[in-house]
């Protein structure tokens, strides 16, 4: 990551209500030139309203802050010219071609030599050779990779990504990380939400929202041991029977099922180990010690989000 010290998205306070409603309370971010920033959270967190909010899409009910530089109240116009946001549905026009959808879009920001722009889009993204193809006859995946295309079209300082892989393979998933880590590499700042571990581990620095208030951030290293959770990882028969019994002994804050084993998680590690002792001692289980995942702290900051 070659990051500089320059705040591309600084905010404080965001708060934002729809029918007396609070969907975002009290937000605060900073992101970094060049950073590749995931933003984590179950549906309905606020996740896709703070977006908004940062690229002058929303007006916050309060709170300040800037946005490249541009005040996020007052210069809201400046500010989306100079962004480029991929929102979670396919939002361009299906019976128009890749190359048609494309220079539409760049009229649209008036982008200069626009015939030369689409075509460095398209080689870009890998869709020279679909350049005449409708829109609607795409894939998932290519669907993605136009979506991106007319993002960047108009060479914006900050790319928004709402859950933008949401139903496409594996395949077309990887690929996808690996054009924004390009983009993230030759300088352009982007912020993604996801729902996918793997995906947020490949961001420079993370976020967890939860109903509306930013529960934690930093490296994924940081949030992780931020969490002062301890797991094992536990593997042999009868695990649904374990899983019932742990769920109801101190201490034990988390009992996750992956795969064949449980991932038994606390953040007391001394009354974890004593809740489990009994069970630990039966030769029919195996108990393993394990460094805790990132998906055990996103499941553990959303239960206990749930009963605040």
């Amino acid at each position: 990551m070659t990051t500089q010290s320059v705040p591309v998205i600084d905010v404080a306070g965001l708060c934002k209500s729809f029918l007396g409603k609070r969907v975002v309370e009290d937000f605060s971010l900073r992101v970094l030139q060049g950073e590749l920033f995931g933003f984590l959270g179950p549906n309905g967190s606020g996740k896709t309203t703070t977006i908004r909010m940062l690229c002058g899409l929303l007006t916050p009910d309060s709170g300040r802050g800037t946005c490249l530089g541009h005040d996020i109240l007052r210069e809201a116009a400046a500010i989306k010219r100079q962004v480029g946001y991929m929102t979670q549905r396919f939002s361009l026009w299906e019976d128009l071609s890749v190359r048609e959808n494309l220079d539409f879009v760049a009229r649209i920001y008036a982008v200069p030599r626009r015939r030369q722009a689409v075509d460095r889009a398209l080689e870009q993204l890998g869709l020279g050779g679909r350049g005449d193809q409708l829109a609607g006859q795409l894939s998932g995946g290519w669907k993605q990779r136009l979506a991106l295309a007319a993002c960047i079209l108009h060479a914006p300082k900050l790319l928004l990504l709402d859950e933008p892989t949401a139903g496409v393979d594996p395949k077309a998933r990887r690929e996808f990380w690996e054009q924004i880590h390009a983009l993230a590499a030759a300088g352009m700042t982007v912020l993604v939400s996801t729902h996918y571990m793997d995906e947020a581990e490949r961001c420079h620095r993370i976020a967890y929202l939860a109903y509306g208030r930013l529960l934690t951030q930093g490296t994924v290293e940081e949030v992780v041991r931020g969490s002062r959770l301890v797991t094992w990882t536990v593997t042999g028969e009868r695990l649904g029977r374990l899983a019932r019994a742990l769920e109801r002994q101190p201490g034990v804050e988390l009992v996750a099922a992956f795969g064949n084993a449980l991932h038994i998680s606390g953040t007391d590690a001394a009354l974890l180990e004593r809740s489990t002792a009994a069970w630990r001692a039966d030769p029919a289980l195996r108990w393993q010690p394990a460094e805790p995942s990132l998906e055990d702290v996103f499941i553990l900051n959303m239960r206990g989000a749930e009963q605040v």
